[in-house]
């Protein structure tokens, strides 16, 4: 059994990870659960142990089990990803390569990866589950991206955040090399009972 330091430790990160998956605000929490929002800014700094009626209220709130706040996460704080370990997990014909750098899957999935696109290539991307969104950032050349039939020029230096839940098209349709780093999240199913 995690010691109680641990445990607090624990509820204050998943009630804070699951509230901001909700996009829930402290007030809306406060309201749904019944719990005063000073009880709801002392659990999620960990400076409080709620009793589990006060858990089983907050739980309800969010559409979650009571299990799953108090879930002690074996995920280490700190998770290196070695250069051995990133994953390609597409090749282009002239060079280009999308690596999955490092994943996590609570409280949203969310990946970061590393593209790179040769001259005249592309991608083609289908739809992603309702709510994704993607975030990226040109570090050389210039990407082309087309979403729901429309084009935009990302160039270096300079990012783009867009709805990924439609096809999607990453070109470089330049004489040099793009490489750009992207962020993908995608909203996990909720509520889990």
């Amino acid at each position: 059994m995690p010691e109680l330091e641990t445990l607090t430790a624990a509820i204050a990160n998943n009630v804070r990870a699951q509230r901001a998956h909700r996009g829930m605000t402290l007030d809306e929490l406060a309201l749904r659960s019944g719990v005063s929002r000073g009880m709801l800014i002392q659990i999620e700094q960990g400076r409080t142990n709620p009793s589990i009626n006060t858990l089983n209220r907050i739980a309800d709130a969010l559409g979650v089990s009571v299990g799953r706040l108090v879930e002690v996460s074996d995920t280490p704080v700190v998770r290196v990803v070695h250069a051995s370990d990133v994953v390609t997990m597409w090749r282009g014909e002239r060079g280009g390569s999308a690596r999955l750098l490092v994943g996590s899957d609570l409280p949203a999935i969310l990946e970061l990866w590393d593209w790179r696109l040769g001259p005249g290539e592309h991608h083609d991307s289908d739809a992603h589950a309702a709510g994704t969104r993607e975030l990226l950032t040109v570090l050389t050349g210039e990407l082309t991206l087309s979403v729901y039939g429309k084009s935009h020029v990302i160039r270096k230096d300079e990012a783009v955040l867009f709805t990924a839940d439609r096809p999607h098209r990453y070109a470089n349709e330049g004489e040099e090399e793009v490489r750009f780093v992207m962020v993908v999240t995608e909203p996990r199913d909720t509520p889990d009972r």
